[in-house]
């Protein structure tokens, strides 16, 4: 399995191989299993376990060596005891063959003694030589790894900063469309105008893991602006900044409020028969930390589902598959900064809450 890169179906077979060579007490295939099971792990990025395994690699081989010693000691010590009985057929022999016998016997001894250490010298050398070579390897193979799930999230983050979600891009068009066909062309130009202006500033931020809270509020305004000139009659907003944060001191991904907000509007006010509240509130907890909510009065999440058609499913798991991976990406290349969490308004299950904590730019 490991010849043909499925290491993920190799961990089990590896660790069963280790298993039974454990319990049929077979050293040899247990190191070899206990090496190709760190190779492994360091392959699907697990590099916590690999080192784990590869120390416990480095100890079978040296209980193998210990082994090989004990073995080496005990054909001395048989070595020894056939050479005493020799000693005793000989001295019935005459005075010069046991004379004889003694002087080869140690020269004998003399040259299996001198092998045996140009052996082991020989072994002991290999082992380091291996070692080193291994760790080397492992070094190269991690900085390697490293840089290119660097490069991989880099690329990945471009790509999701740069999204947003084609059905309000359509549907904005269709709306200019619509002022246009009744003749309204001050509201079609300054809806146009409005909504260029939104996506000039998504395509300049996509570059940018973060930008100025500021900038990202000035964006959310719009966006929200634009939606509710569609769906006047389903829903008023309130967007709401505590005075008292210094918001230059904060820096916020790109746009990573409006998956939360569409979903708030499309999923939850849109099916609402009365008219319902978006409220967008940006506080803080403490020194480090901002605290976004936003809330919906809208169907709820449970009812929301009920409503939806298979396409509009498949749109918001998309959605928000996009959104958690990007989150996931950005705590990863910046220790945490983001987390998230999504509860109902009420407790009949109607209305949805979700809150952002952000953490303080540290480059700041």
């Amino acid at each position: 399995m490991v010849q043909k890169e499925d290491y993920e179906g190799a961990i089990p077979f590896l660790e069963k191989s280790i298993e039974n060579a454990d319990e049929g007490k077979d050293l040899v295939v247990k190191k070899d299993a206990t090496r190709k099971l760190s190779e492994v792990y360091s392959n699907v990025g697990e590099y916590d376990k690999a080192f784990t395994t590869y120390r416990e690699y480095v100890n079978l081989v040296d209980t193998l060596y210990v082994r090989k010693e004990q073995e080496i000691e005990q054909a001395k010590r048989f070595a020894k005891k056939i050479s005493e009985n020799q000693n005793r057929i000989a001295s019935l022999e005459k005075d010069r063959e046991l004379t004889e016998s003694k002087v080869t016997l140690a020269v004998r001894d003399q040259e299996l003694s001198q092998a045996r250490n140009r052996s082991q010298q020989y072994v002991i050398y290999s082992l380091i030589g291996g070692i080193v070579i291994m760790l080397v390897f492992a070094m190269l193979l991690f900085r390697s790894n490293k840089q290119q799930k660097l490069a991989n999230n880099l690329l990945a983050l471009k790509s999701m900063r740069s999204q947003m979600n084609p059905h309000f891009i359509f549907n904005a068009l269709n709306s200019v469309n619509s002022f246009i066909a009744v003749n309204d062309e001050r509201n079609a130009n300054r809806y146009l105008s409005e909504f260029s202006v939104l996506m000039r500033s998504v395509l300049e931020n996509s570059d940018e893991d973060f930008i100025p809270y500021a900038k990202e509020i000035e964006l959310l305004e719009l966006y929200v602006k634009l939606e509710h000139n569609r769906f006047q009659e389903k829903f008023d907003y309130e967007i709401s900044v505590d005075k008292s944060i210094d918001l230059d001191q904060f820096a916020i991904p790109p746009m990573l409020l409006q998956p939360y907000i569409e979903n708030a509007i499309w999923h939850g006010l849109r099916y609402k028969e009365e008219k319902g509240v978006l409220e967008i509130k940006i506080a803080q907890s403490d020194d480090e930390t901002l605290v976004v909510t936003i809330a919906d009065n809208g169907v709820g999440r449970k009812r929301s589902q009920q409503l939806k058609t298979k396409n509009q499913l498949k749109r918001k798991s998309k959605g928000m598959s996009t959104i958690k991976n990007r989150i996931r990406i950005l705590n990863d290349m910046y220790q945490d900064r983001i987390s998230v969490s999504v509860s109902d308004l009420f407790e009949d299950g109607s209305g949805t809450k979700v809150e952002l904590l952000l953490k303080r730019n540290q480059t700041s």
